[in-house]
């Protein structure tokens, strides 16, 4: 508990030097904010026009005035109102993130359930033809950009079979199912792909590595069965390397996946972020930005507790 409360203490900290990092970051991007966020009639305003916009949305104070400002509010927790939407920040953020979320856990269901046994039965084979064909497969799966493997499922689907993946208005798990997860599943598969090929590899690295420890001869010498070995003394050890490569991704997958969301017209975090940096949304985009640097420090957080409860041996307290 000592451990959880020393990392939580330092959340604070972590989200200052990002928001630092983002507000500066986003304010270099070249170009003119009002003109991204009025397009072509941005050239037809006055002067006057313009420098009266310009003090309403507050760019014509200096940086720290500005940064001052912004994080007063977020501190009562006030992210702003997004130009691009019209809308207070936190509540499109809350309203895009439940898709995101979804997502998320689905193309990690997906990668998990596909390439942790078939990463753990290439190590048992290791050096077989079997092997090999997975190895193979593996690389071919993460040298696949996601992109591509959503635009060639969309196409098959289409040509193929007459048919097109549900596009466009996001509808709740709990309002409609199976509409939901129609409309999530190739993303996901999408998504889930070359996930799933780097934790085959990833799996079988580590599963040859404890195949090879003396624990895992003892046990055999003792007379216990393969499967007894595998799953109870060796798996739990292989699976640190896998949960690290876990946490990592489902914290990129939390921040949105902008291609494939783009390609499936799914109004989630990734297409709002991309939206903010076309239209210079300062706004929306620290706050965005925000959110996913927190949701990566409570996934590490996760992440490093789970090594503890697979591995006896790790010990975490206060210092």
């Amino acid at each position: 508990m000592g451990y959880v409360l020393n990392r939580i203490a330092l959340f604070p900290l972590v989200m200052l030097g990002v928001s630092v990092f983002v507000f500066v970051a986003i304010r270099l991007v070249p170009g003119d904010a009002i003109t991204a966020m009025l397009g072509t009639e941005g050239g037809m305003l006055t002067p006057a026009q313009r420098e009266t916009l310009t003090a309403y949305f507050g760019m014509d104070q200096n940086w720290f005035v500005q940064y001052g400002r912004w994080l007063a509010g977020l501190l009562q927790g006030d992210l702003g109102v997004s130009v691009t939407y019209g809308q207070p920040v936190l509540e499109i953020i809350l309203d895009r993130f439940p898709l995101t979320l979804e997502l998320a856990f689905l193309s990690m269901f997906i990668a998990i359930a596909i390439g942790l046994p078939v990463g753990i039965y290439a190590a048992i084979n290791a050096d077989r033809p079997s092997d090999l064909i997975v190895r193979v497969f593996a690389m071919i799966g993460q040298s696949t950009p996601n992109f591509v493997v959503a635009l060639l499922a969309i196409y098959v689907l289409s040509v193929g079979f007459g048919v097109l993946p549900q596009m466009g208005r996001f509808v709740p798990f709990f309002d409609d199912p199976i509409g939901n997860l129609a409309q999530l599943i190739l993303p996901a598969v999408a998504l889930g792909t070359a996930f799933a090929a780097a934790v085959t590899r990833i799996a079988r690295a580590a599963m040859l590595d404890v195949l090879s420890e003396d624990y895992v001869r003892t046990a055999r010498s003792q007379g216990y069965s393969q499967s007894y070995v595998i799953w109870r003394h060796a798996l739990p050890n292989a699976l640190i390397p896998v949960v690290t490569l876990s946490g990592v991704e489902f914290g990129y997958l939390l921040g949105g996946a902008v291609i494939v969301e783009q390609i499936f017209a799914l109004p989630g975090l990734g297409r709002v972020v991309l939206d903010a940096i076309l239209q210079r949304d300062y706004a929306l985009m620290q706050g965005v930005v925000l959110f996913i640097a927190f949701n990566f420090l409570v996934v590490n957080l996760l992440v490093d507790l789970a090594y503890a409860a697979l591995d006896p041996r790790i010990r975490y307290g206060a210092k």
